[in-house]
């Protein structure tokens, strides 16, 4: 009898073990692996932000941020009709990657130090900075002084707000503003066009985007104070990827393919393309 339990035991033991290690290696075990292997990825852009991601009617996205994870992509080995495009708003980035509902995330992503314990960031891919965009006939704000007493757009999950209301800016400066919440930048640009609000601020690409979409209606200040690193978002550990999307920028940068993306979403709206190489990378961690 003893010899049949243990027996028994050691069949259940074996099987826990098996049934463990099956699940362990289910999956692969980071986005380079998978695009390597499957030739897909999952990649998290804004599907509301003119220049950068937009969602068109035809249901395809188009932008900077989208075209620089096409070539990404591609240089991981995964053609674009491999790619599958999941919106990434500014609140749930960090939870699409932690719960594995996107590979990849080129969202205006940019690289802060209290995102660094949840996120690894490759790159950065290019630097912005936080501008302004008003109505075309405010001339009161010019600067980041004349934003005091102003109402400005709050977005969740965005640290644009913060670098006024808190100072976290190029001149550390706390200027005393009102903050108007919103869900997402097109809703700013709606607050800000129906006067619930008076600035919208946050990186001169994002800016752009928008001020050439709403043509004479509003326009960028032109007085940046902060400098924004636009990072590729992975899940916290994938340093493989990482690394290898790393590989990719520096290859962007030397091919030209950097500036023709640039100058495709941005000629005209007053922003010049003066990298003249790519951005030294944060690191992988």
């Amino acid at each position: 009898m003893r010899l049949r339990q243990f027996g028994a035991a050691l069949l259940s033991a074996a099987t826990l073990v098996g049934g463990l290690a099956a699940c362990g290696s289910s999956g692969p075990s980071s986005a380079l692996a998978k695009a390597k292997d499957e030739k897909k990825l999952t990649i998290g852009v804004k599907y509301d932000q003119p220049g950068m991601g937009l969602k068109k009617p035809d249901g395809t996205v188009e932008g900077f941020d989208v075209d620089v994870a096409k070539y990404i992509a591609k240089e991981l080995g995964v053609p674009e009709s491999g790619i599958t495009w999941k919106e990434a708003r500014s609140a749930n980035r960090e939870t699409f990657l932690a719960q594995g509902q996107v590979d990849l995330i080129v969202a205006t992503y940019s690289i802060t130090e209290a995102r660094k314990p949840k996120v690894t960031f490759a790159g950065p891919f290019y630097l912005a900075h936080q501008d302004t965009l008003v109505r075309a006939d405010d001339t009161s704000i010019t600067s980041l002084d004349s934003l005091k007493g102003k109402r400005i757009c709050q977005v969740t999950g965005s640290n644009s707000w913060k670098n006024i209301a808190e100072g976290t800016n190029k001149e550390s400066k706390k200027v005393d503003v009102t903050l108007v919440p919103a869900g997402a930048y097109d809703e700013c640009i709606t607050k800000l066009k129906g006067n619930a609000l008076d600035a919208v601020t946050t990186d001169d690409m994002i800016l752009a985007g928008y001020a050439k979409r709403e043509g004479s209606a509003l326009k960028v200040t032109g007085a940046p104070f902060t400098d924004e690193k636009y990072g590729v978002g992975l899940k916290k550990g994938d340093k493989e990827t990482c690394e290898a999307v790393n590989k990719a920028i520096t290859k962007m940068y030397q091919d030209g393919t950097i500036k023709q993306l640039f100058e495709k979403h941005f000629s005209g709206t007053g922003l010049n393309f003066t990298a003249t190489g790519a951005p030294p990378a944060e690191g992988c961690s």
